[in-house]
């Protein structure tokens, strides 16, 4: 519970307090969780309220937690995939790591009047991006697996990657005649390639075998271990040779990617990953020499504008260079222009070679996380220009009238399956959406999505609204409301209007509104499972379909209530279960369930 003046219990709960009320509070503002995560260690760090040790000893703990978001990673990638992918790995990404390099050596070369070698030192680690704060950016938002998702995640293994010939570089450089003895470039390489080759070995013969028999035991406390074990003995490895821990968990991750049991390992190291790659960024800001930002503001500020405009100018260019559209492109420099974590460790590696003064390591330690802290704005108050859907000659296809009876707005899931069952019955369709990716790659599978916001009466019109016979609003979330399909009505009043909504509260703000159909995208699939249900243990047909129309009923009053009040608190007592929606009815019934709030039962 204590270990070198650090006390789990004690500098623990301020940590776990102080992250979960700024991640809440930052989350709530739209700006994600890491910023939250830099903020509270900032706070509770030896530079300001000094409530736990220091940053070093969490950060040797936390970063168990970069190794494990690789390994998941590694997880949904299997070695065919990973193959496939190779031109944006070694292309793009090398042509990154390098041209990111030296001009941002040069920046510093000439912009802070440091020498060759002093400027290399620094500017080719800050070619490197935040791996820890990019991959859960783009898992939250669902791009991972995208196209775009894949060309960011290329550039970030091939950056791991980077690493060794990094450090490499570093050591040929290096002004301490004590690190003459240590391992040669050429035996920095041939330990890599001997443990991929280890790792790739210990995958078919080791870790296959060992999961099929905890498989069959049937151990969720095993899968546990073994997972973790498989993350720590990778990374083990690595560390020992001097190589990337990270990049090591990532390959021990692809040998299981093709595993039967991959869903089950993933589903358990999950929670570990999380609660890690927190106390890593944590740990981060613990670290965040204040001091150094005080005594040179303008420089750090400088120094820290300086980098994100030139990484985001590489990168961009890169991607129009590799045929991405160009607003893809910037979107791609924009994510990875911050420093990354494994700067600190090339720093460190720079200033053990004699190439960097400490004071030099601290001031850019410094300007890499106020970097890293900077992407959740840029990203939120650049998400409406780079939304713009654009192809490759500058141009993305908008919808057009082309006489169809029907129009979809949103095509997900839920409008993939609409449109689709119209499609079987000669209904023409047009399809409008605002995702980009997934335009592209409806495209791939010969539907024609256009791009558009149907929430505009202009563009439905453009769309043909006004000889349509139905418009269908299938997209997510809660932004319909009854105005807005009130004024859909006025305008395109020979259509009916069918709304997708999430849950109760989407539906009370259609109040009044002239709409066909509504229906709550859960509701159907939750009554099917409650059928199901019932008759597994025995209830007969007549008796299911009775409680069906009975709870069917009783929502629709309960719903009207609700909408004549205008809130989900209305009509309370409709929530409990009453004995005639049981079977049997007439038998002796158990008490009746007592109240709960609406947000348990109420909003579905």
């Amino acid at each position: 519970m204590e270990h070198e003046g650090f006390s789990l219990l004690t500098n623990g709960l301020p940590l776990l307090g102080f992250g979960l009320f700024f991640v809440m509070l930052f989350r709530r503002l739209g700006l994600g969780s890491v910023l939250g995560f830099l903020v509270a260690g900032a706070l509770v760090g030896p530079q300001l309220l000094n409530l736990v040790g220091e940053g070093e000893q969490l950060m040797a703990v936390a970063e168990l937690g970069i190794a494990l978001l690789l390994f998941l990673v590694g997880l949904e990638l299997s070695p065919t995939r990973l193959w496939q992918m190779k031109r944006d790995i070694f292309g793009f990404g090398l042509a990154q790591v390098v041209l990111c390099g030296i001009a941002l050596s040069v920046v510093i070369g000439y912009g802070a009047n440091f020498s060759i070698a002093a400027a290399l030192a620094l500017g080719l680690p800050l070619a490197l991006s935040s791996t820890a704060q990019v991959l859960p950016m783009l898992q939250s938002a669902g791009r991972l697996r995208t196209p775009f998702g894949e060309k960011a995640f290329s550039n970030l293994l091939f950056q791991d990657i980077s690493i060794v010939p990094l450090i490499t570089i570093i050591a040929v450089l290096s002004r301490n005649p004590a690190e003459a003895g240590g391992p040669s470039g050429w035996q920095l390489a041939l330990y890599t390639v001997g443990a991929i080759v280890g790792l790739v070995l210990a995958g078919r013969y080791i870790l296959r075998p060992l999961f099929r028999l905890i498989g069959h035991w049937r151990e969720r406390e095993l899968f546990v271990f073994a997972g973790l074990f498989t993350v720590v003995a990778a990374s083990a490895l690595m560390q020992t040779l001097g190589l990337s821990t990270a990049l090591g968990a990532f390959i021990a991750g692809v040998m299981l990617a093709d595993s039967p049991y991959r869903h089950e390992v993933e589903a358990d190291i999950e929670p570990f990953r999380s609660i890690l790659l927190g106390l890593f960024f944590l740990a981060v800001g613990m670290m965040l020499d204040l001091g150094a930002i005080a005594e040179r503001p303008i420089f750090v500020i400088g120094m820290a504008m300086a980098l994100i405009a030139t990484k985001t100018a590489v990168i961009t260019a890169l991607g129009i260079a590799f045929r991405m559209p160009w607003r893809s492109a910037l979107a791609l420099g924009l994510l990875l222009s911050q420093g990354g974590e494994f700067a600190f460790v090339l720093f460190a590696q720079g200033q053990a070679a004699q190439l960097i003064a400490p004071e030099a390591v601290s001031v850019f330690s410094a300007v890499v996380t106020l970097s890293m802290a900077t992407t959740p704005f840029l990203m939120m108050f650049t998400k409406r220009f780079r939304a713009e859907a654009v192809e490759a000659d500058g141009t993305r296809e908008g919808p057009v009238s082309d006489g169809s009876s029907a129009l979809i707005v949103g095509y997900g899931r839920f409008g993939q399956t609409v449109g689709q069952m119209l499609a079987a019955q000669g209904i023409g369709v047009t399809l409008i959406d605002t995702d980009i990716e997934m335009i592209d790659i409806a495209g791939q599978f010969g539907a024609k999505v256009y791009y558009g916001d149907g929430t505009r009466i202009e563009m439905l019109r453009q769309a043909g609204a006004g000889e349509a016979q139905l418009i269908l609003f299938c997209i997510d979330g809660d932004q319909l409301s009854g105005e807005l399909m009130a004024s859909v009505h006025a305008a395109f009043p020979n259509a009916a209007i069918f709304v997708r909504c999430y849950d109760r509260r989407a539906v009370l703000k259609l109040k009044n509104g002239p709409v066909a159909g509504v229906f709550r995208e859960v509701l159907e699939s939750a009554v099917a499972m409650a059928r199901q249900a019932m008759a597994e243990v025995g209830v007969d047909v007549d008796e299911i379909d009775r409680t069906e129309t009975l709870y069917r009923q009783r929502d629709r009053e309960r719903l009207k209530i609700q909408m004549d009040a205008g809130g989900l608190t209305a009509a309370r007592e409709q929530i409990q279960a009453r004995p005639d929606l049981r079977f049997g009815a007439g038998r002796e019934q158990p008490e009746p369930l007592p109240d709960r709030p609406a947000s348990d039962t109420g909003a579905g």
